[in-house]
């Protein structure tokens, strides 16, 4: 099949450090070809991959010096797709919503993949002009705030079988991975190890729009011995980090679309304490593979009694349901289906 997967310049497919829309999309995009497809990665310039790579900018626009225009590049970049579609059997967008517009000129059947929060309010107009396209959901959470949209599946993110190691013997550390902002509450991951009187490394970026939130917030808090800053991290020093830790802690205060780390954790044996927000309870099983809490009381008990958890079973969850191969292989069916479908359906 002849396939196309474009992807947003904000980040190189894969990132180099934080991203999880860019690197779903790597994963995703190398598993296809490791399957035998035709693959053409729409992407910036400085990713990297097995498939034919079509650069929509440069190199990718966080790391730019130069600040490009978001919009101005991403209208470039849908040029491109429109100008090669005839190329294809299948276009999958990851572009949230630039391609809307596109998919209704397009003769190749097209799909989308929501890899964010529905909740915003501008959204629900949006979409109801463009209700009838295609979309693949990351978690049956993410469509309760538009229901009503032409939702065709929901696939789970995966991650490469091999890319992280089980580690069967954890460190005496908790880990917190991520961004720092309001929604995912670093703070409550340092009152749970403060309360445990466990050490936490809290690897994690900071965006510009939460610089304010980190200075007045959290980095008062990071004077305590117990609390490591590590910032951000690539996969090489994710494996063992994460492998290391006790638990991964995702005290998160929003509803989480999806939540990559929480795969990234079960791959290598690590336990996961989560609230149970978004998708949280569609990928931990309460009690076999982390603990899925409501307040900070429980959250600080689960921590304590984290250790009553099986990390092989972690692992072993992780390989039955969230693989990249498994991901592809769902994928897949769902552009067959597409491109038997009479075209007037796709848009």
């Amino acid at each position: 099949m002849r396939i196309a997967q474009v992807a947003p310049l904000h980040e190189s497919v894969p990132p180099q450090a934080y991203g999880g829309t860019e690197r779903v999309v790597s994963y995703l995009t190398e598993a296809l070809v490791e399957l035998g497809h035709d693959v053409t990665l729409f992407a910036s310039g400085d990713s990297v991959t097995s498939a034919t790579l079509v650069a929509g900018a440069p190199r990718s626009l966080r790391l730019d010096e130069r600040r490009p225009d978001a919009v101005v590049w991403h209208t470039i970049l849908m040029g491109q797709v429109l100008k090669a579609a005839a190329a294809f059997d299948i276009i999958h967008f990851h572009t949230d919503v630039v391609q809307l517009p596109l998919v209704a000129l397009c003769e190749t059947p097209c799909v989308s993949t929501a890899h964010g929060r529905l909740d915003l309010p501008d959204l629900k107009p949006l979409f109801r002009c463009f209700a009838h396209h295609p979309m693949v959901s990351i978690s049956d959470s993410q469509r309760q705030p538009l229901p009503w949209l032409n939702w065709i599946a929901t696939v789970h993110h995966g991650v490469p079988a091999g890319l992280y190691s089980f580690h069967p013997q954890p460190q005496d550390y908790f880990v917190f991975v991520g961004r720092i902002s309001p929604e995912k509450r670093p703070d409550r991951a340092i009152e749970i190890a403060k309360a445990c009187g466990t050490p936490l490394r809290i690897a994690a970026k900071v965006d510009a729009a939460d610089r304010e939130y980190f200075h007045s917030k959290i980095e008062p808090l990071l004077g305590d011995p117990l609390v490591t800053f590590v910032g951000e991290v690539g996969d090489a020093a994710k494996n063992d980090l994460i492998g290391n830790a006790r638990a991964l802690l995702m005290p998160i205060d929003w509803p989480e679309p999806f939540g990559l780390v929480m795969v990234e954790a079960l791959a290598c044996g690590t336990p996961v304490i989560a609230y149970a927000h978004g998708s949280v309870p569609e990928i931990i099983e309460d009690g076999v593979t982390g603990f899925v809490v409501e307040h900070q009381e429980q959250a600080i008990a689960a921590a304590r009694n984290v250790a009553r958890i099986d990390r092989r079973r972690c692992r072993a969850e992780f390989e039955q349901r969230f693989t990249s191969a498994v991901m592809a292989r769902q994928y897949l069916e769902i552009y067959r289906q597409l491109v038997a479908a009479p075209v007037a359906a796709c848009h």
